[in-house]
């Protein structure tokens, strides 16, 4: 059995400029012990780097690809902290103050990235954007409007908006909506680099391409050996492999789909206000955003099924599936496409992540992301190990754990 799973974690056209991503370069494979090893270099294994990095410890980042080629590439880049599953949801299984204090860390973790990307002046073309979620086949007019009364007893910066007040605000079809604030988009590969770029000025390493195929439990740490029997020994390991599931470690809980995605040409202005990302209450729903060139990226059209060929072959019927409900959701239309691509996507049964120690072995630690908020999961499992790995407890930990299903 291999560690991690292996797949082709995405296929077709994605709109950004692939030739633009100059991979860093990839030191040696260490030669001595290290404290934390990241088997991962996505944003998930950059954002828990760079964050760890300076403090006095030796950090070694390893992947199988270039870094940030992976599910990083695929990512629509939408930055938001309001979930898959919605809050009313979930505290009808945990109760209210339960369900809202993680949506609260969720939250804390968007503003924090926010704040780090601006603090570090690291170019990623951050821009703020409200985010409004419209009604759907999950939560109708009454569920959004109780949704959102929710959200604000919390202190989650939302509004409930009538179908014809969101309209005339966002020159969009009428439907009932939340708008929150709070969100905003990036570029997930520039940052992604430019993370690795500071742990590494700050001591880390990144070996690519290397395959870690074994991890073996020794006296204070665990010992990794790759594909060509090449070892390491490091005191804590962190499994930031994204949708290649460690599945060792990972409860099958965590499950993969497929996604879908398109993308107008530039200079095709988008045709609401305020340059909202938005998405819908449903199941499958549809998001959508526009980005600073003018293209509209949309996507969603979830499959269950994970298996490449079967993906791959339904990409064109998705993309106009996609398009058929963009023009629906808008008023407008017809929606050109110029891009379309799937991609490997993870979810779990709360919409939450999977962040902590792992159960099969001392000192390996999970961070997950498995959910519509990626990104965000990434900075909270990036300020989680930043206590936990420092020998201070955080609070929500718990809140996160890889095995609260069982």
């Amino acid at each position: 059995m291999t560690l991690t799973e292996s797949h082709d974690l995405r296929s077709g056209a994605v709109p950004w400029r692939e030739s633009g991503w100059p991979a860093p370069p990839s030191n040696p494979f260490p030669d001595e012990p290290v404290d934390i090893a990241i088997l991962g270099s996505g944003i998930v294994g950059a954002l828990i780097a760079e964050r760890l990095s300076g403090k006095g410890q030796r950090i070694a980042l390893f992947d199988r690809r270039p870094p940030g080629c992976g599910s990083t590439a695929a990512s629509t880049a939408q930055i938001m902290w309001a979930m898959d599953v919605p809050m009313s949801d979930l505290a009808r299984t945990l109760g209210e103050a339960e369900a809202a204090r993680r949506w609260r860390r969720v939250h804390d973790a968007v503003l924090d990235l926010g704040k780090r990307i601006d603090g570090l002046g690291i170019d990623c073309g951050r821009v703020d954007r409200p985010t409004l979620y419209l009604a759907g086949t999950i939560l109708d007019e009454a569920g959004l409007a109780a949704e959102t009364e929710m959200h604000r007893r919390h202190g989650l910066p939302s509004t409930f908006l009538e179908a014809d007040e969101m309209a005339q605000r966002f020159g969009i079809a009428p439907r009932a909506a939340i708008v929150s604030a709070d969100g905003f988009e990036i570029k997930p590969v520039r940052l992604c680099h430019a993370l690795l770029e500071r742990a590494c000025r700050n001591g880390a390493s990144v070996t690519w391409p290397v395959d870690i195929t074994a991890l073996h439990p020794i006296d204070g740490g665990v010992l990794l050996e790759t594909a060509d029997e090449r070892k390491c020994r490091a005191r804590n390991v962190i499994l930031a492999t994204g949708y290649e599931r460690a599945s060792l470690f990972l409860p099958p809980a965590f499950a993969l789909h497929s996604t879908f995605a398109i993308a107008t040409p530039p200079g095709y202005a988008p045709p609401w206000r305020e340059q909202a990302m938005i998405w819908e209450a449903s199941d499958p729903y549809l998001y959508v955003r526009a980005d600073r060139l003018g293209r509209i990226i949309a996507g969603g059209e979830d499959q269950d099924s994970s298996d490449e060929e079967t993906r791959d072959a339904r990409i064109a019927v998705k993309a106009g599936t996609i398009a058929a409900k963009l023009e629906a959701m808008l008023g407008a239309g017809p929606i050109p496409i110029d891009r379309a691509w799937a991609a490997l996507f993870g979810s779990s049964p709360d919409g939450l992540p999977a962040i902590g120690p792992a159960a099969a072995m001392p000192h390996v630690w999970l961070a997950a992301g498995f959910g519509g908020n990626g990104i965000a999961f990434a900075n909270l499992a990036a300020q989680i190990f930043e206590r936990e790995l420092n020998g201070v407890h955080d609070p929500d930990r718990d809140c996160f754990s890889p095995y609260r299903f069982a």
